[in-house]
């Protein structure tokens, strides 16, 4: 029954081009069936979001990517220190644990339950601490999904701006495509590149991180995936596929990030909501809302 649900569930998502229902359908998997790690694993859900940002990285020309990169480099690098500096000073005002609150601030600032688990080894934060980073990093990256086309479409702004924006404002990747999705192929485009430009941050911050807490052990690596998508990229232009072609690796990489954002959202878990206290998700939603007029500002002045 399990299995019949989840392959219906997906194959509909993908049928309506819907990361909402996925995600949605997702969630809805978990309550009913209650404990789906059995059957869908995160990594599961990983595996087929990379492998989908990479086919789609056969689409996106080297000279579009470029140029994305090197206009909006300077954005994003304000966007991320300031963000991060910014949730660690309000942490301190609101008296949030030392170690949730870089936890929140890398994941708000860089890219979601990716810098959390990262950093977490480093400032060797508590179980409870990862659990509720995720868990309203989880909440928030469903909310964005769902409300943040919304308030695209409401201030009219363009599909590139909105990648751009969703890029920036959104925590996971996984999300931002998925928001980017209701956009179309050009928000999709953008929204992929500048995230991942975005994730790049990852890397000088375990530096700081193993720096500061003088973990030895810290362990330096770029995200593979994000290799393998600008070798994507450069084939791409180099080989010039024909339209014909270019339609299927869309829609091939499309139909492996909604299948993604199912397995996403079977990862839910009531009990991480119920470990979350108001102020920590105040001081969350603070971070966030900060984080998104940031974004908007950043775009604009672009």
């Amino acid at each position: 029954m399990n299995y019949l649900f989840g392959i219906s569930a997906v194959a509909t998502s993908i049928f309506l081009n819907s990361p909402i229902f996925g995600l949605i359908s997702g969630i809805v998997f978990v309550t009913i069936f209650r404990k789906p790690n059995i059957i869908i694993s995160k990594s599961i859900g990983t595996y087929m979001l990379q492998t989908g940002i990479v086919i789609l990285g056969f689409t996106i020309s080297s000279s579009t990517a470029l140029d994305l990169t090197s206009s909006f480099f300077i954005h994003i690098s304000f966007y991320v220190i300031v963000i991060f500096v910014i949730g660690l000073l309000l942490a301190r005002v609101l008296k949030i644990n030392i170690s949730l609150g870089i936890l929140i601030s890398s994941g708000t600032a860089i890219c979601g339950a990716t810098a959390i688990a990262a950093v977490s080894n480093i400032i060797k934060a508590t179980p409870k601490d990862i659990l509720i980073s995720l868990g309203i990093i989880f909440f928030f990256n469903a909310l964005a999904i769902i409300f943040l086309p919304l308030i695209g479409k409401h201030l009219e702004m363009t599909a590139y701006d909105f990648g751009a924006f969703a890029a920036l404002a959104i925590h996971d990747t996984s999300s931002v495509i998925g928001a980017a999705m209701t956009f179309g192929d050009d928000a999709l485009n953008s929204a992929v590149t500048l995230k991942l430009l975005r994730t790049l941050w990852l890397i000088p911050l375990v530096i700081a991180m193993g720096i500061y807490y003088g973990d030895k052990d810290t362990k330096l690596s770029l995200p593979l995936f994000v290799v393998f998508f600008a070798i994507a990229v450069f084939i791409g232009s180099l080989v010039n596929f024909q339209y014909e072609i270019i339609y299927i690796f869309n829609t091939l990489s499309k139909a492996l990030i909604i299948g993604a954002l199912f397995c996403i959202g079977a990862q839910f878990n009531m009990q991480t909501t119920e470990i979350i206290n108001f102020k920590n998700l105040l001081y969350s939603l603070s971070l966030w809302i900060i984080a998104l007029i940031t974004s908007f500002l950043l775009i604009y002045i672009y």
